[in-house]
């Protein structure tokens, strides 16, 4: 789904999973998961948060845009592309930047995906139950 479809929602709660994903529960009962699902010769995870993702919890989203750095061939010889994909989220309280960063032999997308999922579905389940271990909210990072 495109991001621009967040806007209006007003999470309540952020989990972040590793540098692998982060899931946002929103006031309306729907969910959402921002992930990149590997493919073989490529590896793509967060590299970075600018802002505090606290800043988005309890005031509707009115911005969501992704952006796009990189893309092209490495010069190094080890990596035949890289990308870092940047996702801005605003509230009226502050924004937040999600910088991710991508590399793979060139034949793979370099991005995350913004997926709406319900708690009862199979993916929503495995995210869970896979990282229950270091499923932490955003805050106590």
């Amino acid at each position: 789904m495109k991001f621009e479809s967040i806007i209006g929602k007003t999470i309540v709660k952020i989990h972040k999973i590793d540098c692998d994903a982060l899931l946002f529960e929103c006031s309306d009962d729907s969910n959402y998961i921002m992930h990149h699902y590997q493919d073989c010769c490529e590896s793509v995870y967060i590299e970075d948060i600018c802002g505090d993702l606290n800043l988005l919890i309890g005031s509707p989203i009115t911005m969501a845009e992704e952006s796009y750095k990189g893309g092209e061939q490495s010069d190094d010889g080890h990596v035949d592309s890289e990308t870092w994909p940047f996702y801005k989220f605003a509230t009226l309280k502050g924004y937040v930047t999600i910088r991710w960063y991508g590399t793979s032999n060139g034949y793979y997308s370099e991005s995350a995906g913004l997926y709406q999922v319900d708690t009862d579905s199979k993916l929503w389940k495995e995210f869970i139950e896979d990282a229950v271990a270091i499923l932490t909210p955003c805050h106590e990072t």
